[in-house]
């Protein structure tokens, strides 16, 4: 998954100022107890980071 098209589901989801707060305040124990934000600077890959997204707030599986 590209970086952008996670940012259109996250923006999808959560509606773009949301997913943008999301993902840097949120801490997530699906992503190792970090933020969307720390994942990537970890070196997570989107597609994982997404997984988790939609774990950690039951994002339907048509939208996953």
């Amino acid at each position: 998954m590209k970086l952008t098209v996670f940012w259109q589901r996250m923006h999808t989801h959560f509606g773009e100022a949301y997913a943008d707060s999301f993902a840097r305040d949120h801490v997530m124990s699906e992503l190792g107890g970090r933020t969307v934000m720390q994942a990537f600077e970890a070196g997570w890959e989107a597609k994982n980071v997404w997984r988790a997204v939609c774990a950690a707030v039951d994002i339907p599986a048509d939208r996953r």
